[in-house]
């Protein structure tokens, strides 16, 4: 294990390293027919069939039926990133298809707003598909057409071996103008469909406000004008942080121990608006989410390090989290009055952090008490999230939901998850 993986006190080797290390993948799957998996979203997204667990009890419910099922005090924390078209596809003169999917922006800023922003220039690292065809000298080029102008856009390696390609274009136009005039919406790889013009609009939430994301937040796909007037009406609040997912999110579990899996780095975005409303809800935060439950936790991790004077680092590894000893840890309030000293310091309003926090059984949650969230892969990440909120009951859970007709992933049905204390 990397040294700066395992910083806290205590025997954590024979704690919290064992107990992770005995978590067997093969015991987080369940058999998904491919029928189960929600090709396309019902007409009326907040018509989507609602499971909830409470106690080891379970109920089905419809969506609509979310807020009369949440104590008035709630506030839920929504993810409002934004998907982009990041998928874009270049011909050779030799006739060969090259697909490219910008995954993070490098140069000239890894800040995603900011990325998007840029004019005439940019590095981002992409996943490239059919490689072999495209030689590290070769410039792909094409014209595209934005508010009529034709603009030219080329496109070259400046890291064949990471992978890092570099986009140059000419006019007055930030990048964002490019996308969307050049890519398509990247769907899920488990949908197995190619993307169709409706999906840029329902694989987006309602609320969806920065872009940057290669991957919807999909628990929020559910919500509606209707279900947050209906909300507002029960007195549940609700607040607002950016993770911008990435296609790390879909990577399965592919090694015997779940430790060494790699989880990709995800940039997130905190404003001091949400951490005072989290310090004025403590006890009753429900993020809607994997994307803003993971946001919210390492939060609090990121305040543990200002706390503990360690860093100002935002940047939470996957498995900073495991070793400490609980006397060493403040508690929430600690934490995020420390972010806010800090954001006080620095005279800023916003902070910027990466994480690739690991949440699998075992884990504390720090400021989580319950999840709204879809119904996820077998054998990923996700699942081992869920277990590590709702312990064994993941598994009834998923066996109701498939003996009751549930639609899976992306665009399937919703449940409302309460932590087991």
């Amino acid at each position: 294990m990397k040294e700066e993986e395992s910083k806290g006190s205590g025997n954590w080797q024979n704690d919290w390293l064992k107990a992770a290390e005995s978590i067997r993948l093969e015991d987080y799957t369940y058999d998904l027919p491919d029928e189960r998996i929600a090709k396309y979203p019902l007409e009326n997204r907040d018509q989507s069939k609602l499971l909830i667990h409470n106690s080891g009890e379970i109920a089905h419910k419809c969506f609509t039926d979310l807020p009369e099922n949440l104590p008035a005090e709630t506030l839920l924390v929504f993810n409002d990133t934004k998907v982009i078209p990041a998928r874009a596809y270049f011909k050779k003169e030799t006739g060969a298809v090259i697909e490219i999917l910008l995954l993070h922006p490098e140069l000239p800023t890894r800040v995603i707003n900011d990325a998007m922003l840029v004019k005439n220039s940019c590095v981002w690292e992409c996943m490239i598909g059919n490689k072999k065809r495209w030689k590290l000298a070769d410039t792909l080029t094409t014209e595209i057409n934005i508010n009529g102008q034709l603009v030219t856009l080329s496109v070259t390696y400046e890291d064949y071996d990471r992978n890092l390609v570099r986009l140059n274009w000419n006019g007055d136009f930030v990048f964002l103008d490019i996308v969307k005039a050049l890519g398509e919406i990247p769907l899920p790889p488990y949908l197995n469909r190619d993307t169709e013009a409706r999906d840029s609009e329902t694989y987006q939430t309602v609320y969806a406000h920065h872009d940057g994301a290669v991957a919807a937040p999909t628990a929020g796909l559910h919500f509606t004008p209707e279900v947050f007037e209906k909300l507002q009406s029960k007195g549940v609040k609700r607040s607002f942080l950016t993770l911008h997912v990435g296609a790390g999110t879909f990577q399965p579990i592919k090694v015997s121990s779940v430790t060494e899996h790699r989880m990709h780095s995800e940039q997130v975005v905190f404003t001091k608006q949400l951490i005072n409303d989290l310090l004025e809800n403590l006890g009753m935060i429900i993020p809607v989410g994997t994307t803003s439950l993971r946001s919210l936790e390492s939060l609090y991790w990121f305040g543990v390090k200002l706390y503990r004077q360690e860093t100002t680092d935002f940047f939470i590894k996957k498995l900073y989290p495991y070793p400490f000893e609980e006397k060493d840890l403040p508690s929430a309030s600690e934490a995020l009055h420390s972010i806010l000293a800090f954001m006080e310091q620095h005279n800023t309003d916003h902070i910027v952090g990466e994480t690739e926090i690991f949440i699998f059984p075992g884990y504390k949650f720090r400021l989580c008490k319950a999840i709204v969230t879809n119904f996820h892969q077998p054998g990923s990440t996700l699942i081992l999230l869920v277990a590590a909120l709702t312990g064994q009951d993941w598994k009834r859970i998923y066996a109701e939901a498939l003996e009751n007709d549930y639609r899976f992933l992306s665009y399937g049905d919703s449940s409302l998850l309460w932590r087991k204390d």
